[in-house]
C-alpha cells in the first residue's frame, strides 16, 4: 500500500482504498484527530458518531464511521506487534480515491460517486517502560489462555452431551465421557504450553530491546 511517509519510531498501519466517502470531510476528521493519543483520537470519533460533540455544527456521521473503523483496525496490527497502548499517537491523513459514477438503466451514466484514500497509522513515541511491557505481555497472554480454556469447555461439553446421547449402555456412555474428557484435557495442557512459549519469546524480545536502548543511551553519553 502506498503511504506518504515511514516514521522513525516503532508503528502499525492500516489503509483504507476507494472508501466511499468525500474527500473532503476525510481530511477534515484526518487533520482534527492527527497527532492526538490514540486514546482521545477514539473518543472524539466515537463522540461525533453518536452526535455528542459536532465539528462547526456538523457531525461527518458517514466518514467518522469508515475512518474509526481503520483506526480501530490499526490499533489490532499495533496489538499484534506489541506496542504500548498508551504511547500510541495518530497519524491520519485522506487523499482522493478513484473517480467513479453511478450507473443508470437507461442513460450513459449517472451521479459520481467520491471515495477517498485513507492512511491511518500508529506512532509509539516515548521511552519504553519495560516493566509495564512485560505485565501488559503476561495479562494479554493469561487472558488469551482463559479464553481458549472457556471455548474449549463449552465445545467439551457440547460433545460429551452429543456422545451420551448416542450411546444407549449406560456405563459405555460413562467410558465415552471420561475419554472424550481426557482428550481435551491433553489438547487445554498443549494449549497452555503454546501461550507460555510465545509469552517467553515476547519477553525475550523486550529484554532485548532494553539492552538495545541502554546502550545506544551509553554510546550518546
Amino acid at each position: 500500500m502506498p503511504y506518504t511517509f515511514v516514521p522513525e519510531h516503532r508503528h502499525a498501519r492500516a489503509y483504507g482504498r476507494n472508501v466511499r466517502i468525500s474527500p473532503k470531510s476525510a481530511a477534515i476528521i484526518c487533520a482534527v484527530i492527527r497527532n492526538k493519543p490514540l486514546t482521545r483520537a477514539k473518543r472524539l470519533l466515537v463522540d461525533l458518531g453518536s452526535r455528542k460533540r459536532s465539528l462547526d455544527g456538523k457531525y461527518y456521521s458517514k466518514t467518522v464511521g469508515e475512518i474509526l473503523q481503520l483506526v480501530e483496525s490499526c490499533e489490532k496490527n499495533a496489538e499484534g506487534l506489541g506496542l504500548a497502548p498508551e504511547r500510541l499517537f495518530v497519524h491520519a491523513s485522506a487523499h482522493k480515491g478513484m473517480l467513479m459514477r453511478r450507473r443508470r438503466r437507461k442513460s450513459g451514466f449517472g451521479s459520481q460517486l467520491k471515495a477517498a484514500n485513507i492512511e491511518v497509522m500508529l506512532v509509539e513515541r516515548g521511552k519504553v517502560d519495560e516493566a509495564k511491557a512485560k505485565e501488559r505481555l503476561k495479562e494479554a497472554v493469561t487472558e488469551a489462555v482463559k479464553k481458549q480454556v472457556r471455548e474449549m469447555k463449552e465445545k467439551e461439553k457440547h460433545i460429551v452431551e452429543e456422545a451420551v446421547k448416542t450411546e444407549k449402555p449406560t456405563e459405555h456412555g460413562k467410558e465415552v465421557e471420561m475419554k472424550v474428557k481426557k482428550d481435551f484435557a491433553e489438547m487445554e495442557k498443549k494449549g497452555l504450553e503454546q501461550q507460555l512459549e510465545e509469552m517467553k519469546e515476547k519477553e525475550k524480545r523486550i529484554e532485548a530491546r532494553a539492552e538495545l536502548a541502554k546502550k545506544n543511551e551509553g554510546e550518546k553519553k
